[in-house]
């Protein structure tokens, strides 16, 4: 009780002290507790809805996928006949059956060619009105549709593009473009988390999505009462046969969730990631401040000990005062990773995805969890601090407070972080000479760990050393000012140590992050500029295919050159060896595809698998199969027959664009596929005629546009698009990486403001001989800006190394340009110094405030 006492007391007494650790430990436990929420929220949002909407069995057909998406390359979604409608209605225990149809594969846009599809990347479904739907939408205005001139639409896709009854839109399909009026607008009954819905009547809906009437693209199957799904589902089965995909309500929403459960999950880790490295940034903040805590009560942990209190006493009352820090700090964190998750659906919403609050979820496990992580991680850091009280004798009593330095461990701690930095850069250098992609990430992976590990531990003797270049080059300029700002971050190189790679860890992955990112768009760059030979490229961004109306525009352009056409076909292969590959595609292009991308061969010509009957297999194949030159391979097309293909090229595994590719004409696929079974093109490849690229690529573009689906892009956007979607990725994880720094930014405030305190009687001596106000301010400054800058020399250092070993792996995926992005390097420096100095400005206000003769009485 007494120990709790005395933690109770101190706690209390230093709890302005203790704030900035606190925040840290709120931030880092709101960033998990906040991620949890959201994703778990999404989870109950997407439940209800899949629940919702599926019947209590569904018929599709056999080629469709499990959560009934389209995936035929034709453009349509694969169908079922009408008559199946009838037998289904015909099985034991059905009270209803229903064909619908819908597609996924669909650009809808209004009367000015705008795209009303959800900027939030959800889905844009067109389909037809059924009893199904009805269960989960209501029609808040007008009727539903009735004949090929009306369409109904949902609430938010109206509210969201200012749609009203009588407006026109337009529905670009496979089978061509359908214009229809807007006859009604239907609300959500559950929570519509960001899909652009519209409605047509069946008969329309099958000529506009399919192309003909008498299909189906899925059956809605409703069980009598009394009969469950999947006695419901035999009962079908028995009655179909294993011909089509028989699903039950649970089966189709157990795949929708999968499906979205990679994405939620993916995200999940990866913002838990980056609260992790907060809390590893946070734990040097708690570190210093406990240890400079300690430092400060010497002589009253003397005291104590004088008077009787044991070791196990003085620690244990330390680490209390650390329990109290973390239990405070994750019980905020908790509530504030509910608002944190709120925010975060809130900016989901301005993103069209919209997620009620009605649905939000806090498990009991994400409090438990937050709570537990903020209590651990801060006591684990308090550990060392109290054992270092703990070894406190009662002499320390009669001693000036502060505790010598250990200059034995002093030395040990140096020679630790030596050999763990040289076997991390070991390390490094094993993965940059690797020959596997795989045994060297591993490697990249341990020198990452090894050297940010060496670095902290290392962190004092490069603090005496770096800062006393630093006082040289930025320091001496401000006179004894400067130098006493110089001395000051000397005084205890561990403190300094300790903050600068609180700040170190941060920047060290901004670094890391900007090499990586810049040498991947430098070396992207650098590949197309030596293998795409073609002057414009049209493909749709969400990879639906290009319908034939819209080849025939491209081809009927002019000042065109000539344009080639680019399909994929999935088919099962038999090697020369005897073994059948199942899954592969087959890249089907005109021969002018040749021409369009230089892809490195290491036997043949690209050219001749252009041939009849001939094709091209990548490198790795080759060698796995005992493919040579002349090698014969048969070829069974998913939607055709088996063709027997002559090998004629084998193209380098070092390829980027197209790495791994199988190429055949598409006039030699065109003998085994039916016309009518044929896909459509992914990509078209168009060239000017010489001269004429300006000209025609602004005739190309006017040509598609009756196609705002299509995306219209010379070399140059290319090179745009590729960086600035790297950039965006980018600034996204810096965003994240923000929390970190800022906890390391919190880490420098607490430690000039404790610092300012230790350094009390000191101060009031300095401002009794002559130091003003201002040079007091400004020696506060300069320190912090030394500790900042410090942590970003240790950082950016650190990171270009990660990064320039990142690359070196990359480069065996063919990304082989390292490229340094200095003025990011540059800028991140720069504002390291600004950080120091806005770190900075509160303690040297309250320094600066202090009473002289009151800091020259403090004991």
């Amino acid at each position: 009780m007494t120990v709790l006492k005395t933690s109770m007391r101190n706690f209390v007494a230093h709890k302005g002290r203790m704030a900035l650790s606190a925040v840290a430990v709120l931030l880092s436990v709101a960033f998990v507790c906040g991620t949890l929420v959201f994703t778990d929220t999404m989870n109950t949002t997407f439940d209800k809805l899949f629940q919702a909407t599926a019947s209590d069995v569904q018929v599709s057909a056999k080629s469709a996928s499990d959560t009934g998406e389209t995936t035929s390359r034709t453009g349509k979604p694969p169908v079922l006949p009408a008559s199946v409608v009838g037998e289904v209605r015909g099985a034991q225990g059905v009270r209803s059956a229903e064909g619908t149809v819908f597609s996924t594969s669909v650009t809808v846009v209004d009367a000015d060619k705008d795209k009303l599809s959800p900027s939030s990347g959800g889905p844009t479904i067109v389909g037809s009105w059924n009893g199904n739907d009805a269960r989960t939408m209501e029609i808040a205005s007008g009727t539903a549709p009735k004949g090929p001139g009306q369409v109904m639409v949902d609430a938010d896709t109206a509210d969201r593009h200012g749609l009203k009854r009588g407006d026109e839109i337009g529905l670009i399909t496979a089978v061509g473009t359908h214009h229809a009026r807007v006859s009604g607008i239907a609300a959500f009954k559950v929570t519509n988390p960001g899909a652009a819905i519209f409605y047509l009547d069946t008969r329309t809906a099958q000529q506009t999505l399919v192309g003909r009437t008498g299909v189906y693209t899925s059956v809605n199957v409703t069980a009598a009462e009394g009969v469950s799904d999947e006695q419901l589902k035999k009962n079908v089965v028995a009655v179909l046969g294993h011909d089509y995909k028989v699903q039950t309500a649970k089966e189709v929403a157990d795949a929708n969730q999968k499906q979205l459960q990679s994405f939620l999950d993916v995200m999940k880790y990866a913002m838990l990631g980056f609260a992790g490295i907060a809390f590893l940034v946070g734990i040097f903040l708690i570190v210093n401040t406990f240890s400079m805590l300690v430092a400060q009560r010497t002589r009253e942990i003397g005291l104590l000990r004088a008077i009787g209190s044991s070791r196990k006493q003085v620690n244990r009352s330390v680490l209390v005062e650390a329990l109290l820090l973390g239990v405070a700090g994750s019980v905020l964190g908790v509530g504030a990773g509910v608002g944190l998750a709120i925010g975060l659906m809130k900016l989901m919403g301005q993103m069209d995805m919209k997620l009620s609050t009605d649905d939000l979820t806090v498990a009991w496990t994400t409090p438990a969890l937050g709570l537990l992580l903020g209590v651990v991680v801060t006591v684990l850091a308090a550990y060392l601090p109290a054992r270092r009280a703990g070894k406190v004798s009662p002499m320390a009593a009669l001693r000036d407070a502060g505790a010598p330095a250990d200059a034995r461990s002093g030395a040990v701690r140096a020679v630790l972080g030596l050999l763990l930095t040289a076997a991390g850069g070991w390390s490094l250098y094993a993965a940059a000479t690797a020959e596997k992609a795989k045994t060297g990430s591993g490697w990249l992976g341990l020198g990452v760990l090894l050297t940010l590990i060496g670095f902290v531990v290392v962190g004092p003797l490069l603090a005496g050393a770096l800062v006393r270049v630093l006082g040289a080059v930025l320091l001496r300029v401000f006179g004894p000012v400067g130098r006493m700002a110089e001395r000051n971050a000397l005084r205890n190189p561990r403190r300094t140590g300790a903050t600068g790679a609180a700040l170190m860890i941060g920047l060290a992955l901004v670094a890391c992050l900007s090499v990586v990112g810049s040498s991947m768009v430098a070396s992207a760059t650098d590949q197309l500029d030596k293998t795409v030979g073609t002057d414009f490229i049209v493909q749709e961004d969400n990879g639906q295919v290009i319908t034939k109306q819209a080849v025939q525009a491209v081809k009927d352009t002019p000042g065109l050159a000539r344009v080639t056409e680019y399909k994929l076909l999935d088919a099962t292969l038999t090697t020369p060896d005897g073994r059948t590959v199942p899954k592969e595609t087959i890249n089907a292009a005109d021969p002018t595809y040749a021409q369009d991308v230089r892809t490195k061969t290491v036997a043949g010509s690209l050219a001749d698998a252009y041939r009849p009957d001939s094709m091209s297999v990548f490198e790795g194949f080759a060698k796995e199969h005992g493919i040579k030159l002349g090698s014969t391979v048969a070829v069974r097309f998913k939607d055709g027959g088996t063709a027997k293909l002559t090998v004629r090229a084998i193209t380098s595994d070092e390829a980027v664009v197209d790495k791994g590719a199988m190429y055949a004409s598409i006039a030699t696929v065109a003998k085994y596929v039916p016309a009518d079974r044929m896909p459509l093109d992914d990509l078209l490849f168009a060239t000017a005629e010489d001269g004429q690229e300006k000209a025609a690529y602004q005739a190309l573009k006017s040509a598609l546009h009756e196609f705002p689906q299509y995306t219209v892009r010379d070399q140059t956007d290319y090179k745009q698009e590729l960086k600035d979607q790297i950039g965006q990725l980018l600034n996204m994880i810096y965003g994240l990486l923000a929390l970190a720094i800022i906890v390391a930014v919190l880490g420098v405030v607490n430690t000039l403001a404790l610092s300012v305190v230790e350094r009390t009687r000191e101060i009031g001596l300095m401002r009794a001989i002559g130091l003003s106000r201002r040079q007091l301010r400004r020696m506060i400054r300069l320190e912090s800006v030394v500790i900042a800058v410090f942590g970003a020399l240790l950082g950016l250092g650190l990171g270009m190394g990660w990064g320039a070993t990142a690359q070196q792996l990359l480069s065996l995926e063919g990304l082989k340009v390292l490229d340094i992005p200095w003025p990011t390097i540059t800028g991140v420096f720069i504002g390291s110094a600004f950080v120091g100095l806005f770190a900075a400005l509160v303690p040297a206000f309250r320094a600066a405030r202090m009473n002289v003769l009151r800091a020259i009485a403090t004991d």
